[in-house]
C-alpha cells in the first residue's frame, strides 16, 4: 500500500527529476491542494488533477530545483496523514539568482493518491527571491491575476 510518506517521497524525488507531469499525477482526479498562505492574486487551491498539472506544468522553467535538503516526514495519529518539513534549493531560472525555500506540507492519501495537500511556504520570501510579488505571481498564474 502506498502511504502518505511514500507519496511524499515520490513528490520530491519527481520535483528534482523535473517531472511536472508525473508529480501532478500522483493527485487523485479530484484531489486538492490548498496554498493556506497565498498572497492576493495567488491560487490558493487547486480541485482537481488536470488543475494541480496545469499549475505545474512550467514550473522547472521558473524554478531550477537542485537538492532537496533537511528533510523529515512525521507521521500521525492517521495513518492517511503525513506532514513533510523540508527546504529546496535551487536557481530562479530568470535571474539566475539562488533561491532557497523551507515547506511545511500535510498530505492525505487515500487509495495510493494524494487527496488533499496543504502547502505551508512564505509568500515573502519567495516573491523576495523572485524578483516581488507581482513577479512571483505572474510566473505561477501565467500571467492571470486572481488565477
Amino acid at each position: 500500500m502506498t502511504t502518505a510518506r511514500d507519496l511524499i517521497a515520490e513528490a520530491l524525488r519527481r520535483l528534482l527529476a523535473k517531472d511536472m507531469i508525473g508529480y501532478a499525477g500522483l493527485w487523485a482526479v479530484d484531489g486538492v491542494i490548498e496554498f493556506p498562505f497565498a498572497p492576493q492574486g495567488y491560487p490558493a487551491r487547486l480541485d482537481g488533477r488536470a488543475a494541480i498539472e496545469d499549475y505545474l506544468r512550467d514550473y522547472p522553467n521558473l524554478l531550477d530545483v537542485k537538492e532537496v535538503v533537511e528533510q523529515v516526514v512525521h507521521e500521525t495519529a492517521d495513518p492517511a496523514v503525513a506532514v513533510a518539513e523540508f527546504q529546496i534549493a535551487g536557481v530562479v531560472v530568470a535571474t539566475g539568482q539562488p533561491y532557497t525555500m523551507r515547506y511545511i506540507t500535510v498530505v492525505t492519501a487515500r487509495d495510493g493518491e494524494i487527496v488533499r495537500c496543504r502547502d505551508y511556504w512564505s509568500p515573502l520570501a519567495a516573491a523576495e527571491t523572485m524578483g516581488g510579488l507581482d513577479a512571483m505571481t505572474a510566473a505561477f498564474t501565467g500571467g492571470r491575476a486572481g488565477a
